[in-house]
């Protein structure tokens, strides 16, 4: 995002508070920010706080006579890279959709050839109003992106649909407004999560994966400009913005779904953590606790990740190893075992790693291996998806050259 110029629109509604780290979170980024509050967001937060944080002079009024002497609107309309509205309230979504310009962010929004991105904020019930579905439908079809809403509890004392989403997040899919990045014009494929192997209708086998690592891989990889396929297993998670999701529960399930979704795929991360063995027959009632002991008969699951990377037609396949010891002899067995291209391995056990927020990785490739120190989990990410990019990058140069002169 760095020099991106950024028009922030800001309605009314108890979410603008959030906006003014949106600011920040945007500016990290390297993007200049230009706010533009409407009357009603002067309710809930001031200009003079907006001014402070993007360093600019917010812009409020159609009619300012100093500005519009010179088509001040229209220039601002040209300036922008991207329109954000965050919040948008159901007032401006409406008449957004419905080609109002009765103030200056409704005319901006009118005047402005920038793609448009919404993130709507409002009560539960105001968001499943058909009227709100109505326009929101409206919009999107125009080409607008809508940028969540996120579901949780709200200021009102409700909860359901409708909530901003957090500014970081939103900085983030902001981003991915401009393409580009180093994975731009690939198609990744990311497993995550856990599996459950059923033992009876309400017992399962499965491990401690939360997902964090692979949702945050799916992310960075979105970050970096590629089309993102997400394969998750039962987790809590949201799914990150762009991001297509699918979601499974049995390492079986996971591979029909990787397999089903693999043609045109240039990159397959396997972070998921699949279960090994699985009771050999899951019983079909709950199993009743009759004895002191109960014996299971185990069979193996299917392999994800050596399925397919033993494909004629595979991507490039990155796998993760969980160790509990002897963590790089054990992910270099599993490299050249599985003919995977690179493999990004962990310690884990004694809580390290699994339902953490931080962790570090250590990245092997056939020829080489590179350190990522402890961080948290998206950080890490980001720099896992600048090594599998370098590693694109590098067989690519090498397919340019053709095959090497005796």
């Amino acid at each position: 995002m760095q020099g991106k110029h950024i028009l922030l629109g800001v309605t009314g509604g108890i979410a603008a508070y959030k906006s003014p780290d949106l600011v920040r979170r945007l500016r990290e980024r390297g993007a200049e920010v230009q706010v533009v509050m409407t009357a009603a967001a002067r309710e809930f937060v001031t200009p003079t706080t907006f001014q402070a944080v993007s360093g600019r002079a917010v812009r409020c009024e159609l009619w300012d006579a100093a500005a519009e002497a010179a088509m001040g609107h229209i220039e601002l309309a040209r300036w922008a890279d991207l329109i954000l509205i965050a919040p948008a309230s159901a007032d401006f979504i409406a008449r957004l959709a419905h080609g109002h310009a009765d103030d200056l962010l409704a005319t901006l929004c009118l005047a402005s050839a920038a793609p448009l991105a919404i993130a709507p904020a409002m009560n539960q019930l105001m968001w499943t109003n058909a009227a709100t579905r109505a326009n929101v439908a409206l919009l999107s079809a125009r080409g607008v992106r809508l940028l969540g809403p996120a579901a949780g509890d709200q200021a009102c004392g409700e909860t359901g649909p409708g909530r901003m989403l957090e500014p970081l997040e939103l900085a983030e899919q902001a981003a991915t407004q401009f393409g580009g990045g180093a994975l731009a014009g690939r198609r990744v494929l990311v497993s995550a999560g856990p599996t459950r192997e059923r033992i009876d209708p309400v017992r399962f086998i499965s491990n401690r994966s939360s997902g964090k690592m692979g949702f945050a891989v799916a992310q960075a990889a979105r970050e970096a400009g590629a089309q993102v396929v997400l394969v998750a297993g039962p987790v809590t998670l949201s799914t990150p913005g762009g991001v297509d999701r699918i979601d499974v529960e049995s390492a079986a399930d996971m591979l029909q779904a990787v397999l089903r979704e693999l043609p045109g795929t240039d990159v397959f991360i396997a972070t998921a953590a699949v279960a090994d063995y699985r009771p050999a027959q899951a019983a079909p009632h709950k199993i009743k606790k009759t004895s002191a002991t109960l014996e299971l008969s185990m069979e193996r699951t299917a392999d994800v990740l050596g399925t397919v990377a033993a494909r004629a037609d595979r991507p490039l396949v990155v796998g993760f190893a969980a160790e509990t010891e002897a963590v790089e002899g054990n992910a270099r067995a599993k490299l050249l075992k599985k003919n995977l291209d690179l493999i990004a391995a962990n310690e884990v056990g004694h809580d390290k790693a699994f339902d953490s927020d931080d962790n570090q990785l250590l990245v092997l490739t056939r020829n080489g291996r590179h350190e990522l120190p402890r961080a948290d989990k998206l950080t890490l990410a980001r720099g896992l998806v600048e090594l599998i990019a370098a590693e694109l990058a590098a067989r690519g140069q090498l397919r340019k050259r053709g095959p090497a002169r005796a």
